[in-house]
């Protein structure tokens, strides 16, 4: 009779094991299918919204683009009917008092002139003020005049300053870095005059530093550069010496 209480007793202690055994690799397969549920719905999130960030960075690289050609388009378009905009610098051009005429009477967004790069296969119309939405169309003066509008040689006053947005492509003064000593930058003013530069310095300084604006290396005419280093957050300068007058 004990034999057959023990018997019955290892027979319930053995299902008991295996029903706990069942329950435990139920809730382990429970678990996993939970967990892989989990992995794949967290993967899918992650695949959307990658899929959303790739989306939105490349549409603000194509509206980029864009933008920037629809700029560089308006440039080509004032350069090639240069002729017509500079009627609308206020100029007089059959006055007698031409050459001593400032371009400080003018309005900002008049256009003064053409600065040609030969090397860098560059022209842009010049406009007369210096503003965000200005740079943005054509390189800006901000300091100086051409010679030609100046009243005698002052020291003091003969550097003529140009700036231009750096894109980091070949858009406006982007390339301004691989200008070498000697290599010639044209003007053109509005009275059909051509003043032919060489670069004497390409250099860079701080972003506060504003003597290259106001100071003259050569004891000549001069025409300064500036644009911006977007990795270091300097600015590049170029320093041109007039060749002739």
């Amino acid at each position: 009779m004990n034999q057959i209480i023990n018997i019955d007793l290892n027979k319930n202690v053995d299902n008991n094991n295996i029903d706990n055994s069942n329950d435990s690799n139920n809730y382990n397969t429970t678990y996993s299918q939970y967990k892989k549920k989990s992995l794949k719905k967290f993967f899918n999130i992650q695949f959307t919204l990658s899929i959303i960030a790739i989306f939105i960075i490349t549409s603000i690289f194509i509206y980029y683009k864009i933008y920037l050609n629809s700029k560089e388009d308006f440039s080509n378009l004032l350069i090639n009917n240069y002729s017509i905009t500079k009627l609308y610098s206020n100029i007089n051009t059959n006055s007698e008092s031409n050459n001593v005429i400032s371009n400080e009477n003018l309005a900002p967004n008049s256009i003064i002139g053409i600065i040609e790069i030969p090397i860098l296969n560059l022209s842009y119309t010049i406009f007369n003020g210096l503003d965000d939405e200005l740079l943005k169309t054509s390189p800006c003066k901000f300091y100086g005049d051409f010679p030609s509008l100046s009243d005698g040689f002052d020291i003091n006053n003969s550097n003529l300053c140009i700036a231009g947005h750096n894109y980091d492509n070949d858009k406006f003064f982007s390339k301004l870095k691989n200008l070498n000593i000697d290599d010639q930058i044209i003007l053109y003013d509005n009275f059909d005059n051509k003043f032919i530069y060489s670069v004497i310095k390409n250099y860079e300084v701080k972003p506060d530093d504003l003597s290259p604006v106001y100071s003259n290396i050569s004891d000549s005419y001069e025409l300064t550069l500036v644009t911006c280093n977007n990795f270091n957050g300097n600015r590049i300068i170029i320093k041109a010496k007039i060749e002739d007058v």
